[in-house]
């Protein structure tokens, strides 16, 4: 065979394993936001108050920081493949089960949606910066935004589905394709890890910043999750209770706060050019911290899904800012940095959203739970005038 045709039998090969990342990552930001357009039928079906519901996300983002712990065991013994057609069979069985009568059935399903979408992202990212090569972050960025194409679909497919009863089809359709990218990614060969730091050169590197940084930025990992995945989730319940649409509408909820997540994503890089990363960070979380505000403050769904968009708005550039913020200040450091890291951010999207439903059980309002984000991006304020030398430098 002739080097040419070799060629051309490698680019096809990367198109496929593309087309199955990205198809992958729309099917992963759809199954991991699940739960929120789904929780009023959850609370409904067994009569649970909003300490009780939280448990639902507790259980789910728990599995996905066992997810990603499991990801990185795997990966480094037998491959990325191994993780990926895991995640995928177990995304499979849960949305397979998750409407179930039984509640025990639900939470093993979200605990099973969960450590795939643990499992799944690790890799995913991973796989299209080696084939991005010099163009890694805009194809990263470009899986990501495939994610919140996901996250968006998932409230009005969910919406439509309950109004004209097929939502047990529905999740027997996902959970099809999940099984069918799993048996896909078998026959995908993934690119072999090229631009992995070695161990020399990890040990070659330079101290970095101290432990009150490190501390300062795994706090914002842990809070910023908390609050995007705390909205998101609890966003149809709370504008399920109150005037203007009732349940049909409100579950359309979510997708206005990933519409506006998914905007601000797309819209990033052009700002980035022109913005300082910190100045950025800073105005987005005074977006986040407004839009939330006015959350709360709401009377009827179409001012609550208005700031729901603002509050996505603001919150699509914080995650970003801080992944390359932890990339440049600690080099080859990040590789095992990056662990502590995203498990903080597993942590946050555990806690957070459980604590909303707490807080609103004992308060006798999900307003006042909601207050919880709130209070989350202002710590955040504070935490970033912390690390702002490091980010200047």
């Amino acid at each position: 065979m002739s080097t040419q045709a070799i060629a051309i039998n490698a680019a096809a090969r990367q198109r496929y394993l593309l087309v199955l990342l990205f198809a992958g990552f729309v099917l992963t930001g759809l199954e991991i936001t699940l739960s929120g357009p789904m929780l009023p039928l959850f609370i409904s079906r067994w009569s649970l108050n909003d300490s009780q519901a939280g448990i639902f996300f507790a259980v789910e983002f728990s599995g996905s920081l066992g997810g990603v712990w499991l990801s990185s065991l795997i990966t480094h013994y037998l491959g990325s493949r191994t993780p990926l057609v895991l995640g995928y069979a177990l995304m499979t069985a849960g949305l397979a089960t998750i409407n179930a009568s039984s509640m025990t059935v639900v939470l093993f399903a979200l605990a099973a949606l969960g450590i795939g979408y643990g499992l799944v992202v690790p890799p995913t990212n991973l796989a299209v910066a080696e084939i991005g090569g010099a163009r890694s972050a805009s194809l990263v960025s470009l899986v990501n935004l495939a994610w919140g194409v996901g996250a968006v679909s998932c409230s009005p497919l969910v919406m439509l589905a309950l109004k004209y009863g097929f939502l047990t089809r529905l999740l027997y359709v996902l959970a099809a394709f999940g099984a069918l990218l799993a048996f896909s990614v078998i026959f995908a060969e993934l690119p072999a890890g090229k631009h992995a730091t070695s161990d020399a050169t990890a040990k070659a590197t330079t101290a970095g910043p101290g432990p009150a940084i490190t501390i300062a930025l795994a706090a914002l990992f842990f809070l910023y999750v908390g609050v995007e995945v705390s909205l998101g989730s609890w966003a149809a319940t709370h504008a399920k209770r109150l005037a203007g649409g009732g349940s049909f509408w409100a579950t359309l909820a979510p997708m206005f706060f990933y519409a506006g997540l998914l905007a601000g994503r797309a819209c990033a890089p052009f700002i980035l050019a022109r913005v300082r990363e910190y100045r950025l960070v800073m105005s987005a979380l005074i977006v986040v911290i407004v839009g939330n505000t006015l959350l709360v403050l709401a009377t009827r769904q179409g001012l609550a899904f208005a700031t729901m968009t603002i509050a996505g708005l603001g919150c699509a550039t914080i995650f970003p800012v801080c992944v390359a913020w932890l990339s440049r200040w600690y080099g080859a450091r990040a590789v095992r940095l990056g662990g502590l890291m995203f498990s903080m951010s597993s942590i946050g999207s555990a806690v957070g959203p459980w604590f909303v439903g707490f807080v609103s059980a004992h308060a006798g309002s999900l307003r006042i739970g909601l207050l919880v984000p709130l209070f989350s991006a202002i710590a955040m304020i504070f935490l970033l005038l912390l690390v702002r030398r490091q980010a200047a430098a």
